[in-house]
């Protein structure tokens, strides 16, 4: 019997040594496709509006109760997707239009399993309303994501704009 281990251990540590950075180099490049993945969902869920491509706007989302959003106006908290769609209408408007946007900064973390992602950004999303600019400009902009039959959809997030820089805006306005 200790014959036995003494000629499987030796194979089996040079299976592990030789297989391991294979392994590794997979996880790797899977977590990059991931990371990739995850950016384009994150920016679609944006840069839909381009086009008001409301297919691509919903196949970014979760389909089901837990979809969470916080807005930075106290009115705009969204849960689930039904309350999502019906939030959505106003962009339907033809006089809403689109005129830039820009994710900055964006930093992803997947969880161990692989099936989770949280990421955090700045994002800057101006658009017009009745030929009237408007602009959330350094929006700080975090979020949930959860991979579903290998999709990634967005499952909760969260907009809001630092107190500081809003009263910085606000004095410079009442300076003008």
């Amino acid at each position: 019997m200790r014959q036995w281990h003494k000629t499987l251990a030796p194979v089996l540590c040079f299976l592990v040594v030789s297989c391991a950075p294979t392994a590794l180099a997979d996880a790797g490049r899977e977590s990059g496709t991931d990371r990739e993945r995850i950016a384009r969902v994150i920016d679609d869920s944006i840069g839909w509006f381009e086009t008001k491509d409301f297919d691509l706007l919903f196949s970014t989302m979760a389909h089901d109760p837990d979809l969470f959003m916080f807005q930075p106006g106290s009115t705009g908290t969204i849960h689930g997707f039904e309350q999502f769609e019906e939030f959505s209408v106003i962009w339907r408007d033809p006089d809403t239009m689109y005129a830039s946007h820009e994710v900055r900064d964006l930093r992803i973390h997947l969880s161990s399993s692989g099936d989770v992602a949280w990421f955090s950004a700045i994002l800057e999303d101006c658009g017009e309303y009745k030929g009237q600019a408007g602009c959330w400009e350094d929006t700080r902009w975090t979020g949930v994501l959860e991979r579903r039959d290998d999709r990634w959809v967005i499952m909760q997030m969260h907009f809001s704009f630092a107190a500081d820089k809003v009263r910085e805006k606000l004095e410079k306005r009442a300076r003008e």
